[in-house]
């Protein structure tokens, strides 16, 4: 006589199906996570492109021994120039209010040595990231948050 032999070897279908609970659960956990990194990665990459923005200021200004409109040349657009930009950059003149108010100055007026680097965030993932700017005493701002330390990129 044969005897029989019930030695499956194999998964059962509740087995899979604890598997596939537990991968979902741990993907539900980690993508949001996942996102927020990858949101301060781009953050962070463009306030270090805010800074070599400062520095070429500050070194065309050394070179033409003036701030003068000519800093401006190619610092401004969007950023990052290679691949999707995600940032519209603008480097304003801050002008001191003068009472009463003069004249209202042309858009894009003579650079003084009062300057402010500000990037504006365009449609798409980085939109409801804030704006971020720096000006020419190195305090940093992104929304309601600005300083000198790392406090903008929380």
């Amino acid at each position: 006589m044969q005897s029989l032999n019930n030695d499956n070897r194999g998964f059962t279908l509740i087995e899979m199906m604890i598997v596939v609970a537990i991968i979902g659960i741990l993907a539900a956990i980690a993508y949001p996570s996942y996102q927020r990194y990858i949101i301060k990665t781009k953050r962070t990459d463009m306030m270090s492109e805010m800074h070599n923005i400062a520095s070429t200021i500050e070194s065309r200004k050394l070179a033409q021994g003036s701030y003068s409109n000519a800093l401006r040349t190619g610092l401004t657009g969007n950023y990052p120039q290679q691949g999707t930009a995600l940032y519209n950059v603008t480097v304003e003149t801050i002008v001191a209010p003068v009472l009463p108010p003069p004249d209202p100055l042309p858009p894009l007026g003579p650079l003084t040595s009062k300057w402010i680097i500000t990037a504006t965030p365009l449609a798409g993932q980085m939109a409801a990231d804030g704006n971020l700017s720096l000006n020419y005493q190195g305090i940093k701002c992104r929304a309601a948050v600005c300083g000198t330390g790392d406090d903008w990129n929380k």
